[in-house]
């Protein structure tokens, strides 16, 4: 496989003339006619705070003049990249559907029952109050998850509590249902725990959940019991549910164990976004589910299991093929692909962190334990012309063509956050460039001011 065909699915810059928009009187082929439809900007909002546009902004000052490949190290799909392919177990799974033609037609709406099933029983390894199908609904990935929650929490003047920093899917699923964001810290100083009173302080009769992302995304950092159990036992005070993204509870390369939220529902009603996309590596698959760990049936008697329902109603089903193929995909779930997996990942972890010793200017506080990025302060005081998080990554778009996210898309200014998962190579390649742009960017001192007049006066 060629690289061009390995990396044919990666988000790059295709630097393309830009085309100007044409006006209503121009659309109207002479024959006078005036349209009488137009776009909605219902989504206008909520597409302001998606990474997507962060990321298409930096590519856009990505250049053809730079000589360097364009490395893509902003957002994250370890699946275009040999080393991270998913297991030959899944792959047979999905071809044994397709060739006994049981994946063919249309699902219901909470998903098949077999796949639901699976997934109950997948999760029921690690908790003390078991689910039953009844439990869990099929979604298209994690994301088609958090739309289907928010939607079915939404009602006039409602917020919802989110981390920060965060998954901005959440704020801008928040944006397009109406919900207010009200944002909570994550304390870098307390290995990100949640700031439990900045919770408290914030929440008030109209809050109606609080977001919990473990193994966390962007941080990577894994919860302990103890904090989750604080975690659980303020959502009870607040009479508010939690809602539990745990889709990378198979990508942890660190030492501390992960511990589902599910476990504290008897204190209070969780709610457990997961999936396929990150642990097995196949984002494109598009499956995720929804789990309701409400032993009390507190959903139920609030509606907003019915909601739930009625939303999942009227959205198009997951792939009936993949439902179909999650039984095997799950059952025969291969701790050597995840231990391979992860290990590539520690790998990668431990080569960026070694790197970045040589580069003052980018610190990471804390090596992640989990997930595919890592976090990185950016030491501005110590460079020239660099205004923020956002003009550094613009400016290292455009002299090196190196894609970083801004921490600034993510709630954090002035930090950055590198992708991890990629192939090591690619790395290197990335931390020399770093290092050059940062070095060019330095601020003088006085003894670099007192070389450069040597220098000149040898010339």
């Amino acid at each position: 496989m060629s690289e061009e065909e390995a990396h044919a699915n990666l988000v790059v810059p295709a630097f393309r003339t830009a085309k100007e928009p044409k006006t209503q009187t121009q659309t109207e082929n002479g024959h006078g006619t005036v349209w009488r439809f137009g776009g909605s900007d219902k989504a206008a909002k909520a597409s302001t705070v998606t990474l997507r546009g962060v990321i298409y902004m930096l590519f856009d000052n990505c250049s053809k003049d730079v000589k360097k490949t364009v490395l893509p190290l902003g957002h994250g799909d370890p699946s275009v990249y040999p080393c991270f392919r998913t297991s030959i177990e899944s792959e047979d799974a999905v071809v044994n559907v397709l060739r006994s033609g049981k994946g063919n037609s249309y699902g219901p709406g909470a998903g098949i029952l077999p796949a639901r099933r699976a997934a109950a029983k997948y999760l029921n390894r690690d908790l003390p109050n078991k689910l039953t199908a009844d439990d869990i609904f099929m979604t298209g990935g994690c994301n088609q998850g958090i739309e289907i929650v928010f939607e079915s929490l939404a009602r006039p003047k409602a917020n919802i509590l989110l981390p920060r920093p965060g998954f901005p899917h959440f704020d801008a699923r928040a944006a397009y249902s109406g919900l207010e964001v009200r944002k909570f810290d994550l304390l870098p100083n307390k290995e990100w725990e949640m700031d439990l009173q900045g919770i408290e302080s914030l929440a008030d009769e109209n809050t109606v959940a609080l977001v919990v992302i473990n193994p966390n995304n962007p941080c990577g950092n894994v919860y302990s019991h103890d904090h989750l159990q604080k975690v659980a036992e303020t959502a009870r005070k607040l009479g508010i549910m939690v809602i539990a993204d745990e889709v990378y509870d198979q990508t942890i390369f660190g030492d501390n164990p992960f511990v589902p939220m599910g476990k504290f529902a008897s204190i209070v009603p969780v709610l457990t976004l997961g999936g396929l996309s990150k642990g097995w590596v196949v984002p494109g698959w598009k499956m995720g589910w929804i789990a309701l760990n409400d032993p009390e049936g507190v959903f139920e008697s609030t509606k907003v299991l019915q909601s739930i329902e009625q939303n999942l109603d009227i959205t198009p089903d997951p792939s009936t093929l993949i439902q179909a193929a999650l039984p095997e995909i799950l059952e025969k779930a291969d701790k050597n692909f995840f231990a391979k997996k992860n290990k590539i990942l520690k790998h990668n972890v431990d080569l960026v962190c070694d790197r970045l010793k040589d580069i003052p200017c980018v610190v990471c506080p804390k090596k992640p334990e989990s997930c595919t990025y890592l976090l990185t302060k950016l030491e501005l005081s110590l460079l020239e012309n660099i205004k923020d998080d956002t003009d550094f990554c613009v400016k290292l778009a455009r002299e090196e063509n190196l894609v970083f996210l801004p921490g600034e898309a993510l709630g954090l200014k002035n930090w950055m956050r590198i992708t991890i998962g990629v192939e090591a190579h690619m790395l290197e390649d990335a931390l020399e460039r770093l290092k050059g742009f940062c070095t060019r960017h330095a601020k003088k001192t006085d003894t670099d001011t007192d070389s450069d007049s040597l220098q000149a006066l040898k010339l």
